[in-house]
């Protein structure tokens, strides 16, 4: 699909938020940045967050909530960047919120019941006034954690895990009528979706081993590697793809409704996607190993996210 570049030169762009006015924002994981980009293309750091931003989304408060993964180390392959492993410098996992008026930053999360979060990756807020998150955990190359899911409140006052035993959780996205969670995997390319039965409850969970209690939903064809996602108008899950670089758009039943392939020079690591604009038809894009935004005119409107016009002013 073609597209424009908005901007170059980001450090290993990820968790874009479209804002009201036309600016966006991204988290730089390797730089350990909230960063807001222009129209124009023109870039601002709203904060300093350290660790590995790897996710946001506005709150009920017109704060940006960042799932942070406690760092990252950067590393090229083949002229790309990508980013992995566990740094001398890793400062453990957590959640903030960053005002974006003076950016200031408030961690909420570290922990949840004495356990440490040990990689939040993405995460979306209900109508409720909470968020739920995904935890894709470390390795180290040798070992590796079991993924989690947890739900917790924007006021930093609850925190609860409703799912594990995952294999490297990573995008996370409810249904436009808030009764589906998604969930993608990484290193397996599957998405799984369990029913939302109450504001932070889904049924299945921590009963059902390796899944973490999730109904299967669909699975990449070939050697795919899949990173977050987002939720189209219609209810369609649109997963962004490494290796194989694009959008798989997936539909509620589970059938690929088509796959949008990215060439954005040769860059494997298509990571994120949200929508904006009038009509959410523009979707903007994360080409992470090369340190681009894209933008695009999109087949089909995008979700509008809950708190999406709740926006603190600069």
């Amino acid at each position: 699909m073609d597209y424009t570049t908005v901007t170059k030169n980001l450090q290993f762009p990820e968790g874009p938020v479209a804002l009201p006015g036309g600016d966006v924002l991204v988290v730089e994981l390797l730089r350990g940045t909230l960063t807001r980009i222009a129209p124009d293309g023109t870039t601002t750091v709203v904060a300093e967050l350290g660790g590995g931003p790897n996710g946001a989304a506005i709150g009920p408060d017109g704060r940006a909530y960042v799932a942070n993964n406690g760092g990252l180390m950067g590393f090229p392959v083949g002229g790309y960047t990508f980013a992995g492993g566990i740094p001398a410098d890793y400062q453990g996992g957590s959640i903030q919120a960053v005002d974006l008026s003076d950016g200031s930053v408030e961690t909420l999360y570290t922990q949840c019941d004495g356990a440490p979060l040990r990689g939040p990756n993405d995460i979306v807020f209900d109508t409720e006034g909470g968020f739920y998150f995904t935890d894709f955990g470390k390795s180290d190359g040798l070992t590796a954690d079991r993924g989690k899911v947890y739900y917790a409140k924007a006021d930093g006052s609850s925190i609860t895990l409703l799912a594990g035993g995952m294999e490297g959780p990573n995008g996370i996205g409810l249904s436009p009528d808030g009764t589906r969670l998604y969930v993608s995997e990484t290193y397996t390319a599957r998405v799984w979706w369990w029913e939302v039965t109450a504001p932070g409850a889904i049924q299945g969970g921590l009963t059902l081993g390796g899944s973490g209690g999730g109904n299967f939903l669909y699975t990449a064809p070939g050697y795919t590697n899949f990173d977050s996602l987002g939720v189209d108008a219609e209810g369609n899950v649109c997963v962004a793809s490494m290796i194989t670089a694009g959008i798989s758009v997936i539909s509620p039943d589970g059938e690929l409704v088509e796959f949008v392939a990215i060439d954005a020079d040769g860059d494997p690591g298509i990571t994120n996607i949200c929508w904006g604009g009038p009509d959410m038809r523009t979707a903007f894009v994360t080409a992470s190993s090369t340190g681009q935004l894209l933008q695009l005119d999109w087949n089909r409107a995008g979700h509008r996210l809950a708190n999406s016009d709740a926006v603190l002013t600069r």
